[in-house]
């Protein structure tokens, strides 16, 4: 594991990792959680969790032409890795998608398309992944826009079920940990 890696894994646990009995978006009930946005919305975790990001979207064999991702839980990975994607010198602009279309103006449910290639693959984010749900509604309104999705990473993988009912999907999940990578 690389160093940036392992602290970010050290972050994770500090900052995001608890035990105890929670209600997860899903509906599902855990004896642990992981709240992702008290790391990647501190300056060290989000810079890491963005460096990580842009090297599985570098490794990756189609190039991306946009990282994005459903609010609130991807808003902080979708900057930082554009934000690195920038710092590289290899820029990829970043978009938001909203839970409910804009009830004004445009009445979109992306936010950031002035920036994005047509039909270009995307990369979509998401910090915790548990049952694949919210990335299910993400990539059925990125590709209603006419996108193609050519990559989702998770910060954390909880190893309930998410994968393999994106794969069922026809897409495959990458994640920078899985829950035993992260408590191993």
């Amino acid at each position: 594991m690389s160093d940036d890696k392992q602290r970010l894994k050290e972050i994770l646990l500090e900052k995001s990792y608890r035990k105890g009995k929670f209600k997860l978006s899903s509906g599902l009930e855990s004896d642990f959680y992981i709240d992702g946005k008290q790391t990647t919305l501190s300056a060290e975790g989000g810079y890491l969790c963005g460096k990580e990001i842009f090297k599985l979207i570098r490794e990756n064999p189609e190039p991306i032409a946009a990282v994005g991702g459903m609010t609130l839980g991807a808003d902080p990975l979708v900057t930082a890795a554009s934000l690195v994607s920038f710092l590289e010198k290899q820029p990829i602009p970043a978009f938001i998608v909203r839970k409910e279309s804009k009830g004004h103006g445009t009445e979109q449910y992306i936010e950031g398309l002035n920036n994005l290639p047509s039909g270009g693959a995307v990369a979509l984010l998401e910090d915790v992944v548990t049952t694949g749900g919210t990335l299910l509604k993400v990539i059925e309104r990125v590709e209603a826009q006419g996108f193609k999705v050519g990559l989702v990473i998770t910060v954390v993988d909880r190893q309930e079920g998410g994968a393999e009912t994106l794969a069922e999907a026809g897409y495959s999940l990458k994640a920078i940990f899985t829950r035993e990578e992260l408590l191993s």
